[in-house]
């Protein structure tokens, strides 16, 4: 048994280990993937701080992107449910998963109007590529009328929850997060602070399609396509001010472990 950085990398798989884990460690193995020990450290680590923070039953879909192929960044640490499906130009690294930007994404099966709330909704990704080139282009998303999207436009990025839209400037890194938490309350926070809030209220349903990484997803086709680079992406309920904060350190200190944090 050895020692890196403080973190025991050569125990037995899975000793020790929150259940949750185990079962996503299976999962990953069942599809075809493989992680290494210190992912599967990184990881468990990383359900036990979301539990002990009462974030995890807030969770719908939460992707790592570990391991380094579409077999194991497919998987959902939550749950069975809602695994990924990459459509082929995707690079997979140690750091994340990366698309083409030209027709490449991957089918989270989570459809938005009848998984999550209406008014009780987050949706967040960690990317370690500046945004500032994406003018007119998706981060992932389902667009239709209504929306919930991650769009960047003229050096400005945008969290879409509803079709009410809130902003902040693009050139960021790290966690970035959209949350709905009531009719009147939208929010965005970046590295687990609050940068800016939409009290409009909201009066339409969540779409009824499926959430994508990497592209949008619309009633005809897919489209807005982007070429960053996605180290950890969730879905669930709507997180409070408290609760970001809380989310970002959790997984800010995966990505710590991993040492691929920005």
């Amino acid at each position: 048994m050895q020692i890196s950085n403080g973190i025991y990398v050569g125990r037995p798989l899975g000793i020790g280990f929150d259940p949750s884990t185990n079962d996503f460690i299976s999962r990953v193995t069942t599809a075809g993937g493989t992680l290494s020990a210190l992912e599967k450290t990184a990881t468990n680590q990383l359900v036990v701080d979301l539990k002990a923070k009462g974030l995890w039953t807030s969770m719908k879909a939460i992707y790592p992107m570990v391991g380094a192929s579409a077999a194991a960044c497919a998987q959902n640490l939550k749950s069975s449910s809602f695994t990924g499906t990459f459509t082929s130009g995707w690079t997979f690294a140690s750091t994340g998963a990366t698309p083409n930007g030209t027709s490449a994404y991957m089918n989270t099966g989570l459809n938005p109007n009848i998984v999550l709330s209406n008014f009780s909704v987050h949706h967040c990704f960690y990317t370690r590529s500046l945004l500032t080139d994406l003018n007119g282009q998706g981060i992932f998303a389902t667009v239709p009328t209504n929306r919930l999207d991650f769009l960047s436009f003229t050096n400005t990025l945008y969290s879409a929850i509803g079709g009410t839209l809130q902003s902040t400037a693009a050139n960021v890194v790290s966690l970035i997060l959209g949350s709905r938490t009531s009719s009147t309350s939208n929010k965005i926070y970046t590295r687990g602070i609050l940068r800016n809030t939409n009290t409009s209220n909201l009066t339409s349903p969540l779409p009824s399609l499926n959430y994508y990484l990497g592209a949008a997803s619309t009633n005809t086709a897919s489209q807005f396509f982007n070429s960053k680079e996605y180290a950890f992406a969730s879905l669930g309920d709507g997180l409070t001010d408290i609760q970001a904060g809380d989310f970002y350190t959790a997984v800010q200190a995966f990505q710590t472990t991993l040492n691929r944090n920005v």
